[in-house]
């Protein structure tokens, strides 16, 4: 039975789903129709496929190009255009942008940008206050996930309402219909062309047009003449008269067939020499009125009954004529073939029937005094006119050369540019000019001074600029230069020059125990087991900055503990921080900003004092009170230079002094981690 549309349809389908290719699609139908659904449908599902496989590779891997294809296939075109798409469509939601695609980006890159415009990044908060509202889950709606799917409200979806062709317009749909269909008024069904009626068929003179599902056939409407007939798919048949008996050769004749027709041929053969006539008669064939003589020149045919005779001719030759060598006719003699020359130097001799004459060669003339043949010598004859560049004499002619940049065109005249660069005389790059060449080098390298033809490797990291080429370190190699980073802590960023410092703690490629804190440092990590003294607790959140780590302890007294209540000191705090070895130092560098909290004293006379008490080895660091936007600030400044690797554990008071007496103290110990190199 044969197949519907729909099911030729659902074949291609499950054939991209299992096969994810539609290279070698077995066709399983005969039908026209059934063959371009079939595979119409195969591609549409793994462009879909493959769609959906960008789309979740830039939400997994945030960028494209690393994703291994041959990027002249559809397949990976069609992977790459969702992939950037959804790439845009992330970026404009975190840009804050509008989700509705550009029209301009097409119909199938907008489906995609809206769909992961609308998804948004995922964050983590990372507020450093205590007081911050924790983040509080959202539900997702019903339209946020119908975005996920970028087909979903395709109109055309699954084949569409469409009997043959379907093509979303976003708002609704547009039907369209086989070659050999046309659309029906409902704009959906479609209806075979009878191409016989409407006459856009191509059928000639003596063809009847056919007409047949999506196209038509021809069909020879004339006889095919005598000798022939008619056979069921419209072509022409020899008849064989002497099979069908349809012929009228005597009894004595046999019957032999032709196209379109037989001949009749005696069952009696005559003898050689003879031939037969339409009764059968044996006549004598005359061979010497045959158009090729039989008998050779110089000879006479007589004819015999059956056969003939040759007699043999002798002719007598003229002067200037002798025999041929059969010794039958008299042909000219050739004064001119004597080795003798009887011309002499620079004649040439012309050969007459009986005779012969003598005249100059081409490029010489007759000279009347010596009555010789003396060569021409055109070059001084026509200066100029001969050669383009220069004419050199020879005996009886002349031939022209060019100068050196230029070869002799095809007229032997003329000279053009010789292109240099086909014989490959430079080492990279050949530019060719008119009468010469210009040796010229790639990016990364020099035309050599010596010879103008080798190229030389720039060394980039040794001129003037090369320092500061690489943040770290600068290799060349041929053509270019390579930068990189310490072998361990640091990673190569995106820009290939510069080194970024790898966060172990938050790559999690630490080795700290469960009890130990990770404290990132610029090239490495180190591990600490900070614990709050006894009577405190830590606070519930580690506060995260750009260099620093801070863990915080607050005082936790045990009920009735007097001397725990009493003792001024109310925070104890861990701060980590990372420092740069300063390669020019030249004046205080600010690395730490406490801030004060004045407590609520009436009429606020607290003094606020700031001190460094322990750790500040050779004096490195010092502290000062300042007072910004109405609040006091202790600023912890570096004063002298420290080359790393270093390690110093400053200890930090900021007392509250009311009357002379120390009513509140927050101590603050700093870690600080001084790195050899800094980015």
């Amino acid at each position: 039975a044969e197949l519907s549309v729909e099911e030729c349809c659902d074949k291609g389908v499950e054939w991209a789903n299992k096969n994810r290719m539609c290279a070698s699609l077995p066709l399983i139908s005969e039908s026209r129709e059934c063959s371009m659904s079939q595979e119409q449908c195969c591609r549409s599902q793994l462009e879909k496929q493959t769609c959906s496989d960008g789309v979740e590779f830039a939400n997994v891997r945030e960028e494209c190009d690393s994703h291994a294809a041959e990027n002249s296939t559809c397949e990976a075109q069609y992977f790459k255009t969702c992939c950037y798409c959804c790439l845009l469509g992330k970026a404009a939601q975190v840009q804050g942008q509008s989700c509705d695609p550009n029209p301009k980006m097409g119909y199938q890159c907008g489906i995609v940008f809206k769909s992961c415009c609308g998804k948004g990044p995922e964050g983590i908060d990372l507020s450093i206050s205590d007081d911050a509202p924790k983040k509080q889950q959202v539900e997702i709606s019903k339209e946020e996930l119908d975005q996920e799917d970028p087909y979903l409200h395709d109109g055309c979806r699954g084949g569409g309402p469409c009997s043959q062709q379907c093509r979303d317009t976003g708002s609704s749909y547009v039907c369209s219909c086989f070659v050999g269909y046309q659309l029906q008024p409902d704009g959906i069904t479609c209806e075979d062309i009878n191409e016989c009626i409407t006459g856009t068929h191509s059928c000639g003179l003596g063809q009847t047009c056919v007409n047949t599902l999506g196209s038509f056939r021809c069909q020879r409407d004339t006889s095919c003449g005598t000798g022939y007939e008619l056979t069921d798919d419209s072509r022409c048949k020899d008849i064989d008269e002497c099979e069908t008996g349809t012929h009228n050769c005597p009894p004595d004749f046999i019957c032999q067939n032709t196209p379109g027709s037989f001949r009749c041929r005696p069952k009696l053969q005559c003898m050689s020499g003879f031939i037969q006539d339409a009764l059968g008669n044996c006549i004598d064939i005359n061979e010497c009125l045959s158009t090729n003589t039989p008998c050779p020149a110089g000879q006479i045919c007589i004819n015999t009954d059956g056969s003939f005779t040759c007699q043999r001719i002798s002719p007598s030759c003229g002067r200037g004529y002798h025999l041929n060598e059969d010794g039958t006719r008299c042909v000219d003699v050739d004064e001119c073939s004597s080795p003798n020359q009887p011309c002499g130097e620079g004649h040439v001799c012309i050969n007459a029937p009986g005779n012969y004459r003598c005249e100059c060669k081409a490029g010489y003339t007759f000279d009347v005094i010596s009555r010789t043949c003396i060569d021409i010598n055109e070059c001084r004859r026509y200066p100029g006119r001969l050669c383009a560049h220069k004419c050199e004499n020879t005996p009886g002619s002349y031939y022209c050369t060019c100068t050196m940049g230029f070869k002799l065109s095809a007229d032997g005249r003329s000279c053009e540019d010789l292109n240099e660069c086909e014989s490959n005389p430079c080492s990279q790059e050949c530019a060719n000019v008119y009468g010469s060449y210009q040796c010229y080098c790639r990016r990364g390298f020099q035309l050599s001074d010596i010879d103008g033809i080798s190229c030389e490797d720039i060394d980039e990291c040794a001129l003037p600029t090369g320092g500061h080429i690489c943040s770290f370190r600068c290799i060349n190699i041929p053509g270019s230069f390579q930068c990189t980073c310490p072998s361990s802590g640091y990673r190569l960023a995106p820009n290939a020059r510069n080194c970024q410092d790898i966060d172990e703690c938050v790559a999690e490629s630490h080795n700290c125990s469960f009890n130990e804190t990770c404290f990132n440092i610029q090239g490495g990590f180190r591990c600490l087991s900070l614990e709050c003294p006894e009577n405190y607790r830590k606070s519930g959140d580690t506060v995260r900055l750009e260099k620093t780590d801070t863990i915080r302890c607050i005082k936790s007294c045990r009920p009735n503990d007097v001397n725990c209540v009493l003792d001024p000191v109310h925070t104890i705090s861990h701060t980590v921080i990372s420092l740069p070895t300063f390669r020019e130092f030249t004046r205080p560098e600010e690395i730490i900003f406490l801030r004060a909290i004045t407590p609520t004293y009436p009429a606020n006379q607290a003094d606020i004092i700031f001190d460094i008490t322990e750790g500040n080895l050779r004096d490195s660091f010092d502290i000062i009170k300042r007072y910004m936007d109405g609040m006091t600030v202790g600023v912890v400044r570096q004063v002298r230079p420290i080359v790393g690797p270093f390690h110093a554990i400053l200890k930090l008071e900021m007392n509250y002094v009311m009357g002379g007496v120390v009513s509140h103290r927050n101590i603050v110990n700093v870690h600080i981690f001084v790195s050899e190199y800094w980015f």
